[in-house]
């Protein structure tokens, strides 16, 4: 008789998708996009989920129709090429980017505003290091044992987080602190596409790539080895994710757009929470918020090593709990630059990187429709990968190196330049490939 996954494991692997993607990011960025964008703060919203929500969703659909990780789905681009992509891409929500920044966002929030050390202070000071420390040591002792995590996040974290998010949305829609600030010049002009740009600075589509192979070990660790039932509960538990998500943002946009005479515009979002929580919460809001935060973090980093550790044991000769520790170590000392730091070396990078990966995704769905996929793929991902990093670099400290011809180019002051040339070289090769026919191998006789 075959297996299958009991409803309640089934609302568990959801809610553990759901809670491995809410972490940092996902807590930070919608209230900055809600004070900056004022009235403007719905229209911008729509385009942050796109970005924050729909693709991940999508991104889990195509992981769960390949039955595996970013590799398999780089299967067209060639295997040297999707090894690269694989490994940008798991470095990039890995110890680079995404599992130091869990560590500042818990501490900026939850533990700074107790001990006295605001976000300019953080950067290498003793309490962010002895954090840290302690942080990425209960990280690495449960992510040491990935059989457990659908007990460990889908059973006990993840209800614990969604609980204490629930608390915080609803007292976003009861109890708004004010009125809207005038939307920022940004977003006045273009408050769609900034939307949407930000939505990148959450980095889940990286972390779909990443997570896919989570979801689909975990429904396994439940006995489940049919290709169908895998993909189908993978399915399940992104939708379920997604409709989290939508939640999760839409009231953080709320309480960013209600939060300007509580903060300044340029704030990041650490300090707009607190400010909210200690406005709305009284002394026991830093607390309430440090929990949240620290959970909802802590679940991140855990999903994030475990799928690293994994993903590099093919590639290294080195066991999985032996790079667990090395990813927790070195996430550990990245984490002590402070968040400030943090997201300004990794607003560059990640729109470099994302358009490739957006157009591998939303590519892999139309595979029957080419003679040879490839044709299509390659170089549609080479293309927006050259926009990409022009747009990376124009965001970055070295926007001098850009060519006074490449500022303007269509879309550009959207971040979007990489979107007009990948559609017309998608087209071009489409019609390339249609000519070409399918490859024949050739089959020579001795």
């Amino acid at each position: 008789m075959m297996k299958r996954l009991t409803t309640r494991d089934i609302l568990a692997l959801g809610f553990m998708t759901f809670a491995l993607f809410v972490g940092a990011g996902n807590i930070i960025f919608p209230p900055m996009v809600g004070i900056q964008s004022g009235e403007h703060v719905w229209v911008s919203a729509i385009g942050f989920l796109i970005t924050a929500v729909g693709l991940p969703v999508v991104t889990v659909i195509a992981l769960a129709r390949v039955g595996g990780g970013v590799d398999s789905l780089s299967t067209p681009v060639g295997k040297a090429a999707g090894i690269v992509l694989a490994m940008v891409c798991y470095l990039a929500v890995g110890p680079l980017f995404a599992t130091p920044r869990t560590a500042t966002v818990s501490f900026e929030v939850g533990i700074g505003p107790l001990v006295g050390i605001g976000p300019l202070q953080a950067q290498g000071s003793w309490a962010l290091g002895i954090y840290s420390a302690i942080y990425f040591s209960l990280v690495i002792f449960i992510s040491l044992f990935p059989g457990k995590l659908l007990d460990t996040v889908g059973h006990f974290l993840a209800p614990v987080k969604i609980v204490a998010l629930a608390i915080l949305g609803v007292a976003a829609l009861l109890w708004p602190a004010g009125n809207y600030s005038p939307a920022t010049e940004v977003y006045q002009q273009a408050a769609f596409s900034n939307g949407f740009v930000n939505g990148y600075l959450t980095m889940d589509t990286l972390g779909a790539l990443v997570f896919g192979i989570v979801i689909v070990n975990a429904a396994r660790s439940r006995g489940i080895d049919n290709p169908k039932l895998l993909t189908r509960y993978t399915i399940l538990a992104g939708l379920i994710a997604g409709i989290g998500l939508t939640l999760v943002y839409l009231s953080l946009f709320k309480l960013g757009a209600d939060s300007g005479s509580l903060a300044s515009q340029s704030d990041n979002g650490a300090a707009i929470l607190h400010a909210y929580v200690q406005h709305t919460f009284g002394a026991g809001g830093s607390l309430f918020l440090g929990v949240l935060i620290f959970i909802a973090c802590m679940v991140t980093a855990i999903g994030l090593t475990c799928a690293c550790a994994e993903f590099f044991a093919q590639y290294i000769p080195l066991p999985y709990k032996v790079l667990v520790v090395i990813l927790g170590v070195f996430a550990m000392i990245i984490s002590n630059l402070g968040l400030t730091d943090l997201i300004a070396i990794s607003v560059p990078v990640l729109t470099a990187i994302y358009p490739p990966c957006i157009v591998l995704v939303l590519l892999s769905f139309t595979l029957n429709w080419w003679q040879e996929a490839g044709r299509i793929i390659k170089p549609a991902m080479a293309v927006s990968l050259l926009f990409g990093i022009i747009d990376g670099l124009k965001a970055s400290y070295l926007s001098s190196w850009v060519p006074a011809s490449l500022q303007h180019l269509p879309l550009s002051e959207q971040s979007l330049s990489w979107l007009p040339p990948a559609l017309v070289v998608i087209i071009v090769a489409a019609i390339i490939d249609r000519m070409k026919g399918k490859a024949v191998s050739v089959k020579t006789t001795q």
